[in-house]
């Protein structure tokens, strides 16, 4: 009679909290209901339990939504080209060191040469990019001292394009070779004086050149170097001596031209830029893959040197997408289109005068030249770092005009500046706020672990609400995403 007493208090199914006894009682939390995602074309017949994306499917994979887990994918060419979701194709790319920016540029760069999109690095700092270029099948150029030369006299594809074009199209390109050439020299000038050059030494210089197109031409088949120039300028020619305003007196042009000469002269072998520039071109640019100007091997300390490898990077290279374009204008060859990357922002605006110019009027014109662009620096601290206010109001305009602005984790003091640029929820600075908390110390393997925010990021187009996301590496990318080489053993 006691067993069945017994048995029959036990219960047949489980009470509202659980089965009891011990180990019992009610459960603490719920586990996730098992999710697979797949295409509307793989998934059509699945029911129950089916929900869309909430993300754009365009543009290069970068990771899942870390609210929804859904594939987010995005980049700045796709997002302007084939959604109209941005204004123009540029983005703004915000965090500390050390969480992931260069990677998720890395990503897009990487997705968007499947594209036929060429990613296109004139000056990588660090080097961040030689390895991608290189295992994409891409061309790195090393410049430095020892390392390689850029003669800022060659128009490299440019000149190539020009023989292959007649009529208008030709004047165009050539008058943009010579403007690029005059603009060259005379920022190298300014680099040496800190100062620009006169009026009068500008024009000296346009008419030295043209003298120069006059004795090198195509079938000449030399390019001309610096040391040209400065021969020009002492041979006294009819026309240099016009625009030089010597009297007749070669006495008062020699004292005309002599600072110019002066500082020409330092720049052909034995001065602070050491002739990486006054020698002939050690290897052209091409046109038809993705190209890395790898500046690493000058030292931080050269800072003359670093900005005017950096001036001469961009004019050589956009001179060589200019001719691209043109030459596609033509018929001649297929339209490209080119990928941007300016890394470290703040190094290669501080580098030099001209430079925030420069990346001002690619920011407005970049749909213009067929362009995407990137810039990628630690915090808008690094634009309002410039020395003057004219320079800041213009390094502001970036992030203000760029199409989209993807944040990884930042300091609670730099959201209230970027707040004034970009519309923030407290949520979405929360977020960021957590992603910058220094990592914990791991005590079982006596390491660091790794940071809390890092590969996530925050992608924001606009006022429309932010998606946060995680960037996870592929084993094939591991590879060219290691930056730290240094501290490998």
């Amino acid at each position: 009679m006691a067993r069945q007493t017994k048995q029959s208090r036990q219960p047949r199914r489980p009470t509202p909290r659980g089965w009891p006894g011990p180990g019992g009682g009610m459960v603490g939390y719920v586990d996730p209901a098992p999710e697979w995602r797949g295409t509307s074309v793989q998934v059509c017949g699945l029911w129950p339990f089916g929900a869309g994306a909430g993300t754009p499917m365009v543009g290069v994979p970068l990771g899942r939504d870390l609210d929804s887990g859904a594939t987010v994918c995005c980049d700045p060419i796709s997002w302007f080209s084939r959604t109209g979701l941005l204004a123009n194709p540029s983005m703004f790319v915000l965090g500390r060191p050390g969480l992931g920016k260069s990677t998720i540029v890395r990503r897009m760069a990487l997705g968007l040469s499947g594209y036929g999109v060429h990613p296109m690095i004139f000056g990588d700092l660090k080097p961040d990019y030689v390895d991608l270029i290189r295992a994409i099948g891409g061309q790195v150029i090393s410049l430095g001292r020892g390392r390689g030369n850029l003669n800022v006299l060659d128009p490299g594809e440019s000149g190539r394009a020009a023989a292959r074009l007649t009529g208008e199209a030709r004047r165009r390109l050539l008058a943009d070779i010579h403007g690029r050439r005059l603009h060259m020299v005379s920022a190298l000038v300014t680099i040496l004086r800190s100062a620009p050059p006169t009026d009068r030494e500008e024009t000296i210089l346009s008419t030295a050149l043209n003298v120069l197109d006059d004795r090198f031409d195509a079938t000449s088949g030399r390019v001309p170097v610096l040391a040209d120039v400065v021969q020009v300028i002492k041979d006294a020619p009819e026309a240099v001596r016009s625009v030089a305003l010597d009297r007749g007196d070669i006495t008062r042009y020699r004292d005309i031209t002599e600072n110019l000469e002066a500082s020409l002269t330092a720049l052909l072998g034995d001065g602070r830029l050491g002739g990486t520039f006054a020698k002939p071109t050690t290897e052209p640019m091409k046109l038809d893959r993705p190209v890395c100007f790898d500046i690493s091997g000058i030292d931080d300390s050269e800072a003359l040197l670093q900005a005017a490898a950096l001036l001469s990077c961009w004019s050589y290279g956009f001179g060589a997408v200019s001719a691209a374009h043109a030459l596609a204008d033509a018929g001649l060859e297929p339209q490209r289109n080119y990928f941007l990357v300016m890394d470290e922002l703040w190094r290669v605006l501080q580098a030099g005068r001209g430079l925030v110019d420069r990346v001002n009027a690619l920011t407005r014109l970049d749909r213009q030249r067929g362009v995407g662009l990137a810039m990628i620096t630690h915090s808008i601290d690094d634009l309002l770092a410039l020395p003057t206010e004219e320079d800041r109001t213009k390094a502001k305009g970036f992030v203000e005009r760029a199409g989209m602005v993807v944040c990884a984790g930042l300091p609670p003091a730099e959201l209230p500046q970027l707040g004034q640029i970009v519309e923030l929820t407290e949520a979405e600075k929360r977020l960021l706020v957590d992603w910058s908390t220094p990592p914990a110390w791991d005590a079982a393997n006596g390491r660091r672990a790794e940071p809390p925010g890092l590969g996530n990021f925050l992608i924001k187009v606009g006022n429309r609400p932010g998606i946060p996301l995680h960037v996870d590496l592929t084993a094939a990318e591991l590879g060219v995403n290691n930056t730290n080489k240094r501290w490998n053993k």
